[in-house]
C-alpha cells in the first residue's frame, strides 16, 4: 500500500525513532509499504518517520540509477535497527534531495565512507562497509532515525536562501508529485 510519505514542518520528522522490535507485528507489511511508497515517489531510499513511524527502518535501493553509478546494480537494503559504527574522516561533497523535502537540493559534505551494524529483513545481523553513492544514500536515510535532514548540514546562507521554499513546504503551498502529509 502506497503510504502518505510526510513533508518537511511535520513533528515526526524532528523525533529520535525508536528502536524496532524484531518480533512487532506488522514489520514485515511497513516494509513492504514503505519500499512500495518510495518507488512511487521515484525515491531511492526512505525511512520509517517519512512514511509517519518513528521507528529505526531505512531502505535504500538504487538499482534504479545503476546506470549512472554502475556500482549500484545490486544495492538494495532493509535496515532494521541500523548504528554507524565507524566514519573515515575523508569527506565528499554531493547535491541531496529528499522525498521528505521536495524541489529542493543542496550540496552537503558527508564522511566518504561509513560502517553500519544492522538488523537485515531476514532478522540476521550483518555490518557493512559502505562508501561511493550507495554510503551518501545510506547517511542520508540514516540522517532521519535520529531527526535529522539534509537541510540541517547546510551553511547558514544556504539556509536562508531556501527558507522560502521551506516556508511554502510547511504551509502546504505547493504541488506535490506524490500522496503527502
Amino acid at each position: 500500500m502506497i503510504l502518505p510519505i510526510y513533508v518537511y514542518g511535520q513533528p515526526v520528522l524532528r523525533e529520535i525513532a525508536k528502536p524496532v522490535d524484531l518480533n512487532m507485528e506488522g514489520l514485515d507489511q511497513l516494509i513492504a509499504d514503505m519500499y512500495e511508497t518510495m518507488k512511487n515517489a521515484d525515491g531511492v531510499g526512505i525511512a520509517a518517520p517519512q512514511v509517519g513511524k518513528s521507528l529505526r527502518i531505512v531502505i535504500v535501493d538504487g538499482t534504479d540509477i545503476a546506470e549512472d553509478y554502475p556500482e549500484l546494480k545490486d544495492f538494495k537494503r532493509v535496515m532494521i535497527n541500523p548504528e554507524i559504527t565507524e566514519k573515515s574522516e575523508e569527506t565528499a561533497d554531493y547535491s541531496e534531495g529528499c522525498l521528505s523535502v521536495p524541489d529542493i537540493n543542496c550540496t552537503v559534505t558527508r564522511p566518504k565512507r561509513i560502517t553500519v551494524k544492522y538488523i537485515n529483513q531476514k532478522r540476521e545481523t550483518v555490518t557493512e562497509t559502505f562508501d561511493g553513492f550507495g554510503c551518501r544514500m545510506v547517511e542520508h536515510e540514516l540522517d532521519h532515525l535520529d531527526g535529522h535532514m539534509f537541510i540541517d548540514r547546510v551553511s547558514q546562507i544556504r539556509r536562508k536562501l531556501i527558507g522560502g521554499k521551506l516556508r511554502k513546504l510547511e504551509a502546504r503551498n505547493f504541488r506535490p508529485r506524490y500522496k503527502i502529509k
